[in-house]
């Protein structure tokens, strides 16, 4: 009999055309799941006889209880080395090994520039009106050259887009909690000395931070309001990052000009959430990594961490 694997998430279809899956045959029997399955009941009976699955990010938690009802689970994979909704302490209480995948900045980064190229020149408004013939040009867009980014962290992604704003002619400056001014200035980033004085000055403030307990709720009613009316927010991060009412309050009330999300609370995102609908919102869903290069990685890597976990030597190994 076969080990049963399992590829959750695979939106896009492609996962089996993207790595040599037919290497692990006839040891291994490999299904993808196009349709995102929510319902942990249902999940866990998909999975029941699962021996190995293979998840996308944070698509879908793998909790505790979760865990608990799949007991020929030997060995899962996420995409990426950091997967903040895989509870590791019950994986190996559980006999689990989770192993992960490497991941490139480049798909993000590119994501980041086309939220914030289409918010400050209106792309989506004006070609839905060119397709539709309505009015020949309708909305005045936001040169960029002469503009501050504001970035709320420098790290690998932060520092490229950064690098970018810079080849665009605008001034960049970046706050973190652990940022020094060496490390701004090593990148020819204006190191600002708080959060609150990155948000007054900032014409685009764009999010590149981890998840944690110093992050989570870091832009509240009170930080947004400190922004300027006519500034862009970008969070290609992580939606908890900021206050969502709060955020969608500003929106509609003209407190920022718009955001560029691509990730948010719940997701897929509900069909009646207001983010879908509201005018001064540009928002994609959940894409910053997903892309070719990206994916090619991922899958060739996971079909790899397979081969080496038979061999009882697993590569990448989450802790």
């Amino acid at each position: 009999m076969p080990l049963h694997c399992r590829i959750l998430d695979d939106y896009q279809n492609v996962s089996l055309s993207l790595a040599d899956w037919q290497s692990l045959a006839p040891q291994v029997e490999c299904r993808a799941l196009t349709e995102h399955i929510a319902d942990e009941n249902a999940l866990a009976e998909t999975l029941k006889d699962a021996d190995i699955v293979v998840i996308m990010r944070e698509r879908t938690p793998f909790t505790a209880a979760l865990f608990a009802r799949l007991p020929n689970l030997k060995l899962l994979i996420t995409s990426g080395m950091r997967n903040a909704s895989v509870d590791l302490v019950a994986a190996k209480k559980h006999g689990v090994t989770v192993c992960g995948t490497g991941s490139g900045q480049a798909a993000p980064v590119e994501l980041t520039w086309a939220l914030i190229l289409g918010l400050a020149r209106h792309l989506v408004t004006e070609n839905n009106a060119l397709r539709h013939n309505g009015p020949w040009q309708s909305t005045l867009g936001v040169g960029l050259s002469g503009k501050q980014l504001g970035l709320l962290g420098l790290g690998k992604i932060g520092q490229k887009v950064a690098h970018i704003a810079q080849a665009f002619g605008m001034e960049v400056c970046a706050w973190s909690h652990n940022l020094t001014a060496e490390h701004a200035a090593a990148h020819g980033v204006k190191f600002c000395t708080s959060k609150e004085a990155l948000l007054q000055t900032s014409d685009v403030v764009s999010i590149h931070l981890v998840l944690g307990e110093r992050t989570r709720g870091l832009l509240g009613a009170k930080e947004l309001a400190q922004m300027k009316p006519s500034a862009l927010l970008i969070n290609t991060s992580r939606a908890a990052i900021v206050d969502q009412p709060a955020l969608l309050s500003a929106l509609q009330n003209s407190q920022l000009a718009g955001a560029g999300l691509d990730v948010f609370d719940a997701e897929p995102l509900p069909a009646d959430h207001p983010f879908r609908t509201q005018p001064n919102v540009l928002a994609t869903p959940h894409l910053g990594y997903v892309a070719d290069s990206n994916y090619q990685v991922y899958f060739t890597e996971a079909v790899e961490n397979i081969r080496s976990f038979l061999a009882g030597k697993p590569l990448r190994v989450l802790d």
